[in-house]
């Protein structure tokens, strides 16, 4: 199997459609139908059955996924190796992170790193999809969850505390909530992820049954630039709810944890170490 066939077979496999697949690649759709072809060519087989709802894999198109799999797994590997034995500090630094962590803690700790090593490059993506370290979609992860997998090494950054927060426009207007009121003539800001979490909804443990939702956010910056706006109280960790300047109004005491993770393969390459001791130093500051 020819690897640059396979990448195409693989990214078909996971996008079911041509043009998912061209846009994961960065190519268009000619040239994956013409790297699918070249493999079912060379394989005497046909993977994909295609129907007007995308592309689903044939018996012999899951044996080729396996296979392509293992692939896809031995050509991390390789490039985690070596990447581990490089000592330059220069070269790409690939960083994920939530957009609130990258805002506050990440870019300020590149423009410091980079006075001195302007060799380095740094790629952030901030988003809250969890990107695969061991297939070498990012060399350094900073999340609020702590991966199991024993390949990834794991350092904590950061236990905050989470509260109740609203502008002080807000608690002009409307007042604070009445503890045991479940939020009664109050409107809320809510974390989308949490909404559709299929858990009891609480902000500070309180349940939210008599409030309203005035907005749901997708990411934990926007709800700081909610609550921020006047919109309504929500939960935030304490630190970032000071950073935007507003006002606790009831402490809960959950600990929200910050973890930075990277794979142990590429943790001693020189110029990932020096972004994990940047990135640490910002959320020790």
């Amino acid at each position: 199997m020819n690897w640059d066939d396979t990448r195409v077979f693989l990214a078909l496999c996971r996008e079911q459609t041509l043009r998912g697949a061209a846009r994961r690649l960065g190519v268009d759709q000619a040239t994956v139908g013409r790297r699918l072809a070249s493999l079912e060519g060379a394989l005497h087989a046909t993977l994909f059955l295609r129907t007007s709802s995308g592309y689903s894999l044939t018996s012999a198109g899951e044996v080729a996924m396996r296979a392509a799999l293992a692939m896809e797994s031995a050509a991390a590997g390789l490039q985690r190796q070596i990447l581990g034995l490089d000592d330059r500090l220069s070269g790409v630094v690939r960083v994920t992170s939530t957009d609130a962590f990258a805002s506050d803690f990440i870019i300020p700790a590149v423009a410091r790193l980079r006075l001195e090593h302007p060799g380095i490059e740094v790629q952030l993506h901030a988003s809250t999809q969890m990107l695969n370290l061991s297939q070498r979609e990012a060399d350094i992860a900073v999340r609020t969850h702590k991966p199991d997998n024993p390949e990834l090494v794991v350092r904590s950054l950061a236990r905050w505390q989470t509260a109740l927060f609203a502008s002080h426009t807000y608690l002009k207007h409307f007042g604070e909530p009445v503890p045991g009121g479940a939020f009664a003539g109050h409107e809320l800001v809510i974390y989308q992820p949490y909404l559709d979490s299929g858990k009891e909804v609480t902000l500070a443990g309180e349940p939210i049954a008599k409030g309203r939702i005035a907005m749901t956010c997708t990411s934990g910056l926007m709800v700081r630039q909610a609550l921020a706006s006047g919109i309504g109280l929500g939960e935030l960790p304490v630190p970032m709810g000071a950073r935007a300047g507003l006002q606790q109004v009831w402490a809960q005491g959950r600990p929200y944890d910050i973890w930075l993770v990277t794979h142990q393969d590429v943790r001693h390459t020189a110029r990932v170490r020096v972004v994990i001791d940047a990135i640490a130093k910002a959320f020790s500051l």
